[in-house]
């Protein structure tokens, strides 16, 4: 019976979240040509708050789906004082792409719309393309280690291609998230990487500074947050069709360092470093948050 029931609620929360993100993605392309022929001003912002409102109801729904299911628990430690109309660098754990859904859950209406940046081939994706397009995500040139070894000054362009790309998210609230592991965590990649967290994979630096060199000063503070599944790492099949028992999501708030912002850390060494540490720090007592849940 379970099976059934779990086929069934699958089925139907796929096909709900299918068939509203094929019409909203429609109507936020429709939008943002509006926002594009608009000249900048007080209607290009009026249509930006709009565009982001849609997100957050198709974020909306998809919870509404979610919170049908009793058996599933979830456990969100949130700060009191999270700004909607705030400026946050979000940074997370990564161990199931059902992470950013639980991010959504816990985080919808409660701070700007979560942003993150993607390969510019990734806007070919059928109708979440559109949808990111819309929004204004940044997408970003990926160059290869060929390409860099062939042509070294790449490097720097990289950063400056992240910069332009996220200039038109600079001056409007938004949350822009990041995985520092760069990968989902699994036992394999720990070993394989002689991880010195229990939890978690090495910290990357590259994806965050981008972002704080993007932005700068602009960026107010880091939202912190940790999830764990204490009944194992659940799939995305999982998730939809309620068999995940219970989420913990834990988050703070960080202050940023200002020595961080506007920095090009890979011309820098010190600014490397520093970022590296403060970075490494928030890993260790993250590792440790994760110790003491028991996952």
């Amino acid at each position: 019976m379970k099976t059934i029931r779990y086929a069934l609620q699958g089925a139907i929360a796929l096909l709900f979240i299918s068939l509203s993100t094929v019409i909203l993605a429609v109507s936020m392309a429709v939008l943002a040509i509006f926002k594009r022929l608009a000249p900048p001003g007080v209607m290009a912002n009026a249509i930006n708050r709009s565009l982001s409102s849609l997100g957050e109801f198709w974020v909306s729904g998809n919870n509404f789906v979610l919170r049908r299911y009793r058996g599933m628990k979830w456990n969100v430690h949130l700060p009191e004082n999270l700004d909607h109309g705030g400026r946050y660098l979000v940074l997370c754990n990564h161990q199931s792409w059902v992470d950013i859904l639980a991010m959504q859950y816990a985080l919808n209406r409660q701070v700007p719309f979560l942003r993150f940046m993607l390969k510019q081939q990734l806007i070919w994706i059928p109708f979440l393309g559109l949808a990111w397009w819309s929004l204004d995500f940044p997408f970003l040139r990926r160059y290869s280690r060929q390409e860099l070894q062939k042509n070294p000054e790449l490097r720097d362009k990289d950063l400056e291609n992240a910069a332009r790309a996220c200039e038109k998210l600079k001056h409007i609230p938004v949350s822009m998230m990041s995985f520092p592991e760069g990968t989902r965590f699994t036992r394999r990649k720990h070993d394989k990487q002689k991880s010195p967290y229990q939890h978690l994979l090495l910290p990357r630096y590259g994806g965050i500074g981008q972002v704080l060199y993007s932005f700068g000063d602009a960026l107010q503070s880091v939202i912190d947050m940790t999830i764990s599944y204490p009944g194992g790492t659940p799939t995305f099949w999982q998730f939809i069709s309620g068999q995940v028992q219970e989420i913990r999501i834990h988050t703070c708030i960080r202050s940023l360092d200002p020595e961080l912002l506007g920095v090009n850390f890979r011309g820098d060494e010190a600014a490397r470093i520093r970022l590296k540490n403060w970075l490494d720090g928030i890993w260790a007592e993250k590792d440790l948050k994760l110790s003491e849940a028991g996952i």
